[in-house]
């Protein structure tokens, strides 16, 4: 069966049209109805099962023939997106039974972060994302380089500063550190209790030992994203063509990011061990680590964007597409904005790019807990659910992670 379903996506059998550009906007669809839609494919793909070894959501709805809420949202926030069934599915439109597992799964997946956030009032953010980032990051950077063209005397902000504490200079260490300290605990507290209250809506009644060897096969496919491979054929990225592009850009762009908190924490160890104040050298763990980490989260966001450009419209969930637009577009702000500030930390123009990456990274930390960065954890907390399924119940197919 994975055979010939892997023959069956290369070989362009069923090729739907593409739809080039952005995606249309249309009136919210009714939470009832964007339910019953995942319900009514879910069923219908439990019964068929063509797309058996595809990826991890396929052996979650094995023999079911009824899908709860809780269901819907664990099996929704398994799917990665890579369009596979989609392209191989017999009853996608225009078969009548109009099957499109894809888009459903997608506009579940929204609707269970906005369900789930933490606080309550985070869901709103999903639902207008474009409109609450460009709000808040906006506002935020707006607010920074008011308040240091204010308070900052223009001979201080545009003078060449070199050596230890240049940048404190400009922006004092104790503003700097609260700022981004208190809005990164703010996004890792609400991050938390939102996945927390994701995991008690789909979490199985087990126990800690079964959770314990769960836990590593679900680990094994969140760091791997083997679900990404297309049981080794590779993902339908882009049309019907296959390949690990998207693969590639996730492992870059999550590369990227770990390097940049690498910078962090090594920075901090610099300053409170020992003694040392930024800027530091070029050669320094803190500098390399975030040139390098800045340099691989852009080129991590430029593939991921390039394929959500070039991809087929018909399988998406348009308001799905913004918001991964939005959030790749705001990483990019924040990794380039990072490099400015070392490009021309010993330039007049150090104050200003200075202020505009700290405005940045605080309004990256407030709207995170209402962004696609959400989908990492609850994407990893629906793989340990389904481990812990496998544990309970082995498949009798082949396939899964």
């Amino acid at each position: 069966m994975c055979c010939a379903a892997a023959t069956s996506r290369a070989s362009g059998s069923r090729s739907p049209p593409s739809r080039a550009g952005s995606p249309a906007r249309r009136p919210p669809v009714p939470r009832r109805e964007i339910i019953e839609e995942a319900e009514r494919v879910l069923q219908l793909c439990s019964a068929c099962m063509y797309c058996d070894a595809y990826c991890a959501v396929f052996p979650a709805i094995a023999g079911k023939a009824t899908f709860p809420i809780a269901d819907v949202a664990h099996i929704a926030n398994l799917c990665h997106g890579c369009r596979g069934c989609w392209y191989a599915c017999q009853y996608a439109p225009p078969h009548p039974f109009a099957v499109n597992l894809p888009q459903a799964l997608a506009a579940a997946r929204r609707l269970s972060c906005a369900e789930v956030a933490r606080p309550r009032w985070l869901a709103s953010g999903f639902a207008r994302n474009g409109f609450t980032v460009a709000a808040v990051v906006g506002g935020v950077t707006v607010l920074a380089l008011a308040a240091v063209l204010l308070t900052v005397p223009y001979d201080t902000l545009f003078a060449v500063h070199r050596g230890a504490g240049a940048f404190y200079r400009v922006v004092p260490w104790g503003v700097m550190s609260a700022v981004a300290g208190l809005s990164f605990l703010w996004a890792v507290a609400a991050i938390s209790a939102s996945t927390l209250a994701f995991w008690r809506s789909i979490a199985p009644k087990t126990s800690r030992k079964a959770m314990r060897r769960a836990l590593g096969p679900a680990l094994r496919a969140v760091v791997t994203l083997e679900n990404l491979g297309g049981d080794g054929h590779g993902c339908n990225d882009v049309g019907e063509r296959l390949s690990d592009e998207k693969r590639i850009a996730h492992h870059v762009l999550v590369a990227g990011f770990g390097l940049t908190i690498v910078s962090t924490l090594s920075a901090a160890v610099w300053h409170h061990v020992a003694g040392a104040r930024a800027p530091y050298a070029v050669v320094s763990l803190p500098v390399l680590a975030g040139l390098v980490g800045g340099v691989l989260m852009l080129l991590g966001t430029a593939g991921l964007a390039a394929i959500e450009a070039r991809a087929d419209r018909a399988p998406a969930d348009p308001t799905e597409v913004r918001l991964n637009r939005v959030f790749l577009a705001l990483l990019a702000l924040v990794s380039a904005s990072g490099l400015a500030v070392l490009a021309l930390r010993e330039t007049m123009l150090m104050g200003i790019t200075l202020t505009l990456h700290l405005g940045l990274v605080t309004g990256f930390f407030l709207v995170l807990p209402a962004s696609k960065m959400v989908h990492a954890p609850y994407r990893a907390a629906a793989l340990w659910r389904a481990a812990l399924d496998r544990i309970a119940s082995p498949p009798r197919r082949s396939g899964g992670e």
